[in-house]
């Protein structure tokens, strides 16, 4: 069984510590990667993060991780509302997928509230910061251990 947990990031996100940090804060996608490699590695896991602003990019990521991750933790930014295609792609997917808001969508705009990506996640944690990437990758290796 491969140990690798993918962490794919949608649009924008390359401009997090930048963007809007009243709601997404100052951490950084770096911020993130370090995070989540250094709970990964506690684990003997490791991570790979990858960040798109395509939709397509991020499908042919998911499929990609069907080869090569045991998980996928998934912030697909605005993708999360609008996006069947990565629905579709996670679908495909076998091992267990946890969708990540840095924000708490529920207390931000009606549209924000529905996530096709929530109908195949098998967790969804919004509003911790990018903790929220750090309490999935917990979870993932957690699961994976039992097995």
């Amino acid at each position: 069984m491969s140990k690798t947990i993918h962490i794919l990031n949608g649009p924008n996100l390359n401009l997090l510590g930048k963007r809007q940090p009243e709601i997404y804060g100052t951490d950084t996608l770096d911020d993130v990667r370090t995070l989540c490699a250094e709970i990964a590695h506690e684990a003997k896991f490791k991570v790979e993060l990858f960040q798109s602003n395509y939709e397509g990019a991020i499908v042919d990521q998911i499929h990609e991780a069907r080869e090569k991750a045991c998980a996928i933790v998934i912030n697909a930014g605005a993708y999360t509302h609008t996006s069947v295609a990565i629905l579709d792609a996670l679908n495909t997917f076998e091992g267990p997928v946890f969708e990540v808001h840095i924000s708490n969508v529920y207390k931000r705009e009606a549209f924000r509230h529905h996530s096709f990506i929530s109908g195949r996640a098998d967790g969804v944690l919004a509003g911790f910061g990018i903790e929220g990437y750090g309490l999935a990758v917990r979870r993932v290796i957690s699961l994976l251990a039992k097995d």
